[in-house]
């Protein structure tokens, strides 16, 4: 029985390896494209809403979702870093072929997330007034933020639930499931946003806060299907006996998950309060200057999109190329990464460019708002194909396990580069407002070239093991 098991792995083993004999840029573009098409669809419902918004309900409004969208994004961090910690492990895990590994990682992940999300939510909850204070809300829109605020985080158990499970199914290589899971919560999104915005149907008309439901409430309903749908085509991730038995703390598991998410976490959390401080700069310049920059972040997400999608594709083809002890191909998958992270956004910057506005015409009416939003848009832009490229050498190192190093280059180049170029452009020259965006390149730029120097001169010469057995 033994040796029967013993073969039929070694079977699945060999098979994969004929699978990796493919070139690499072709299997990372066909998982990249569900993953690009995911994060758009992941963002249209914002899109939509934004232009909802801003169109119909007012300036005001916008700048009120503007102002809490780097407090929402701060508290998600750790999630989304316990998230790529657990990504890594159960991509090593799937690589090894050990299925009974991966079910472990998933069940001590999900019950860590879940506990941390009705922390986070209770925390938020209750002091959402002290919160928004705090990052300098504009008076004006002051109340209309707490209200959209506290229904976010009331709903963030079930929404960290359906991040992590996204994660898993990337880590195990499934782009597709996830694609189909967005296209039912994007498709929900866009229908109750008129409903509950307006008060069609009979129901009362909530505002703003409408946007707001209607992104809890279709995250929710595809969450609930996307559990359904694993279970009934029998994917290797439902949510079945073996998962339940692993709802627990595993320790041990744990804190090698979270020796992996920690760095992780710490660089997300510090990226959102840069993203706290750099709005507290733009508040000082009123309601409008908010707005310019809601419609400019709005536009820049999508620009992001495809860097970060190869992030996480590096990062699952490198931690599946080290569990199958394949360290040949982890040259292959960063020329790849990189490769396509410069045709893709390069492209894609171009067109931005082109239609740069119209594309902010439709968030911004007020055209001095709009002549704003062009100009920093024009600041930045340009550099997220940098952005791409760091991206892609920290995910390959984050693979392997090695986090600390890349987290502290991140860390740098915001707190040491961006930060303060941002906050001393706009406070002691001419340029004001624009002094702000030209933080961006200018940390993108201090972060490829230290963790390409890490990379070169450190990562390439050390031995690389798997951290899963």
């Amino acid at each position: 029985m033994e040796s029967s098991q013993q073969f039929k792995q070694e079977e699945k083993q060999m098979q994969g390896m004929a699978a990796a004999e493919k070139p690499v840029w072709r299997m990372m573009l066909v998982f990249l494209i569900p993953l690009i098409l995911s994060n758009a669809l992941q963002s249209i419902g914002q899109f939509v809403g934004s232009v909802v918004v801003g169109r119909w309900i007012g300036v005001d409004a916008l700048a009120a979702i503007s102002s809490f969208f780097p407090l929402f994004f701060l508290l998600i961090s750790f999630t989304i870093g316990v998230g790529s910690g657990s990504s890594i492990l159960i991509g090593q895990a799937h690589g090894a072929q050990n299925q009974e590994r991966v079910k472990a990682i998933v069940g001590t992940t999900l019950t860590f997330t879940f506990i941390l999300g009705v922390v986070l939510s209770l925390i938020g909850g209750i002091f959402t007034w002290d919160i928004m204070r705090l990052i300098g809300t504009p008076d004006n829109i002051l109340e209309v933020s707490v209200h959209y605020a506290r229904i976010l985080f009331w709903a963030m158990p079930i929404l960290f639930l359906y991040i992590a499970y996204t994660t898993f199914m990337r880590g195990i290589g499934d782009s597709k499931t996830p694609f189909y899971s967005l296209i039912v919560s994007t498709t929900l999104n866009i229908a109750l946003l008129p409903v509950l915005i307006f008060g069609w149907l009979g129901l009362p008309e909530l505002g703003v806060n409408g946007s707001a439901y209607a992104n809890v409430i279709s995250t929710v309903v595809t969450f609930i299907l996307t559990l359904v749908y694993l279970h009934k085509t029998n994917h290797p991730l439902k949510f079945d006996a073996t998962v339940r038995k692993n709802l627990r703390m595993d320790w041990d598991l744990l804190k090698l998950l979270l020796r992996l998410a920690i760095p992780a976490s710490i660089n997300m959390i510090l990226s959102s309060l840069a993203g706290i401080a750099v709005i507290t700069f733009v508040n000082v310049y009123g309601s409008d200057a908010t707005a310019a920059y809601g419609a400019v972040n709005q536009v820049v997400s999508y620009v992001a999109m495809p860097a970060m999608s190869l992030g996480i594709a590096v990062s699952v083809f490198a931690a599946q190329s080290i569990g199958a002890k394949r360290f040949d191909r982890l040259k292959q998958v960063v020329r790849a990464g990189v490769v396509l992270n410069y045709v893709i956004s390069g492209v894609l910057i171009t067109l931005v460019y082109v239609f740069a506005r119209q594309i902010l015409s439709l968030f911004l009416t007020n055209h001095v708002t709009l002549d704003t939003a062009l100009e920093l848009l024009h600041i930045a832009l340009w550099s997220y194909m940098i952005f791409g490229h760091s991206m892609i050498i920290g995910a390959t190192m984050r693979a392997s396990g090695t986090v600390l190093w890349p987290t502290v280059f991140s860390v740098l180049s915001i707190w040491v580069v961006e930060v303060p170029v941002a906050y001393y452009l706009s406070s002691f020259t001419d340029l004001g407002l624009k002094g702000i965006w030209f933080g961006y390149p200018a940390a993108f730029i201090a972060n490829l070239i230290m963790q390409y120097a890490y990379y070169r001169l450190s990562w390439q010469k050390k031995k690389i093991t798997r951290l899963i057995e």
